[in-house]
């Protein structure tokens, strides 16, 4: 649907640097990424607010590169929405039809039905100061997805609500995409909506793509240290791996060797998610290819989870339940045996 071939732009404090992504037609792609890494600007040279210095951007095939902004037929949501202040609810989200001369008994009908399948046909008459986040948030959306467009952009399109009103907000998004089957490019930095909403996320980086993947790829086999870092990976570990029997291969950190069924050799760093290593008060008979005995030296209270640091030579972290934690009397300093594993571990 989206296919974007080697895009650059450069504003000299900033540069997209040949930037590829291919977007599937009716996706849910997400751009994460830290503050500052070009997310706004990519979104905004897809839409044809800024003109590229080199490369192409493809619509359904069609090159649109150098296409106004007006006809690539794109609806866009920034983070502030961005509505007209002296204009109501119903004026704001009729914006777009009026400007392309459509019947007024038919702006009347498919702005009331918008608003109705939006909730916020009671709001019609207000003003966007009254307005509460979440309401300014529909009726931005309203307005984006009144015209039809052939794809959705959305610049942190949940970033200013509070938790109570974002939570809700993303379950309606999630179920305007099923309505409409509309490609969706969203822009965020927050790992819980990437994880919602999200077919597919892109990881961006100073004005690069550091990696593309489904949900599982990006956060269970992160291509790189940066974005390991960036989605949370609770354990990465440095050593230098070489080849083994049996189709294994093993990773020396100096202090411990890990085992993994990755082929890789040469210096990596590994990760492992806490939710993969068994915690066990003694040593047990297991299949797991990782065994390491080890002592508590830190617990962290996350509620219905128990966060443990366990010194195995080098520092790993593992989620228990609190049941399960209360179960095994657990204390900082208590000696404890990890399992987990050669399949459980990602280099790279």
């Amino acid at each position: 649907m989206i296919k974007i071939e080697n895009l650059c732009r450069d504003w000299n404090e900033f540069q997209i640097d040949h930037v590829n992504l291919d977007i599937k037609t009716g996706e849910y792609f997400v751009i994460l990424g830290p503050s500052g890494s070009g997310k706004t600007l990519l979104l905004e040279l897809i839409a044809g607010i800024w003109q590229v210095d080199s490369g192409d951007i493809y619509m359904d095939g069609e090159n649109v590169t150098w296409t106004p902004l007006e006809k690539r037929g794109v609806g866009f949501v920034y983070q502030n929405y961005m509505l007209f202040p002296h204009k109501t609810v119903f004026e704001n989200i009729a914006f777009g039809l009026n400007m392309r001369k459509v019947d007024k008994k038919e702006v009347k009908e498919r702005v009331d039905n918008m608003m109705k399948l939006l909730s916020i046909d009671h709001l019609a008459h207000r003003l966007p100061r009254t307005l509460s986040g979440g309401e300014q948030q529909r009726t931005a959306l309203a307005r984006a997805l009144i015209i039809n467009p052939r794809v959705l952009l959305m610049d942190e399109p949940l970033s200013a609500l509070d938790r109570k009103t974002r939570d809700g907000l993303t379950h309606e998004m999630k179920e305007l995409h099923q309505k409409f089957n509309i490609t969706m490019i969203h822009v965020t930095h927050n790992f819980d909506e990437a994880l919602s909403l999200a077919d597919r996320i892109a990881i961006m980086k100073e004005g690069k793509i550091s990696q593309v993947g489904d949900t599982t790829e990006i956060f269970r086999h992160p291509k790189d240290k940066f974005v390991a870092d960036f989605v949370g990976v609770e354990n990465i570990i440095k050593g230098v791996a070489s080849k083994y029997r049996e189709k294994l291969t093993v990773i020396d950190t100096e202090n411990i060797s890990i085992y993994t069924t990755e082929q890789i050799v040469g210096p990596v760093h590994v990760t492992v998610r806490p939710e993969d290593i068994i915690l066990s008060n003694k040593k047990v008979e297991t299949s797991a290819r990782n065994v390491f005995e080890g002592k508590i030296t830190e617990i962290s209270d996350n509620g219905a989870i128990i966060k443990l640091t366990i010194d195995v030579g080098e520092p790993i972290i593992v989620f228990l339940t609190r049941q399960s934690f209360i179960d095994m009397e657990l204390n900082i300093g208590s000696h404890v045996w990890t399992y987990f594993k050669a399949t459980a571990v990602h280099a790279f």
